[in-house]
């Protein structure tokens, strides 16, 4: 006998294994016809990628290194998945040291630093605010980048100060201070850069930090229990 659910009207999702009607399948989102999965947990598993910084998502099968492409799934995915997708796919494309963040909080721009002379002053074209580009600061008027840079060497500096407190990560391909919330020390900066949040070295397969101490190796592994 066979299952009542297999039938022509139905196909079986090869992420959740599950028999389900053909109007929950969509074509195309892998060449080979028959690597079928359900609108549902393509959403799923493309939202899980994107959220590791895997930008070629390949199809879900195993065995097929088919790189599926947003726009072919802008029908199924909700908008705001495809666009932070296709942004960090662009993002990805350019050279870290061409990437320039805008430095206010609440907008993160990215900008890219394609001149062939040193900037320092540049306004954000999102939210239009001057940035100094050499310091990723707000624009420190009446003051040279050098001057701006030796004060805040200053132990004394209030936001240092606080990432000293706090054990912040400083990237060095970007500049820009990370902040580890949970899980291992494996940290992938929003530019792209993989490092190690205990040494701020560079992250290599098998990377053991030499600076980890007992007290944080219990804490890891009791974050990975969890």
């Amino acid at each position: 006998m066979r299952n009542g659910n297999c039938s022509k009207n139905h196909h079986l999702c090869l992420i959740c294994f599950e028999y389900k009607p053909v109007s929950h399948f969509k074509d195309g989102i892998c060449k080979y016809r028959d690597h079928a999965f359900c609108t549902y947990c393509i959403y799923k598993y493309v939202e899980s990628q994107i959220h590791e910084s895997i930008m070629d998502v390949t199809c879900p099968d195993p065995e097929c290194s088919v790189v599926l492409q947003p726009q072919f799934l802008r029908t199924i995915l909700p908008s705001e998945v495809v666009d932070k997708w296709e942004s960090r796919k662009c993002e990805y494309s350019i050279v870290g040291s061409e990437k320039v963040y805008c430095p206010y909080k609440d907008c993160s721009g990215l900008l890219v630093n394609d001149a062939q002379k040193v900037v320092t002053s540049a306004e954000c074209p999102y939210c239009h605010r001057l940035f100094c580009a050499q310091c990723s600061v707000p624009w420190h008027a009446n003051m040279s980048c050098g001057e701006f840079q030796r004060k805040n060497k200053n132990p004394d500096d209030k936001f240092f100060k606080l990432a000293k407190e706090k054990n912040w990560q400083k990237c060095v391909e970007c500049n820009m201070y990370v902040q580890k919330l949970d899980g291992c020390e494996h940290m992938t900066c929003r530019c792209g850069y993989e490092f190690c949040y205990i040494c701020g070295k560079a992250w290599d397969f098998g990377h053991e930090c030499k600076n980890r101490s007992v007290v944080e190796l219990i804490q890891s592994a009791y974050s990975y229990l969890r």
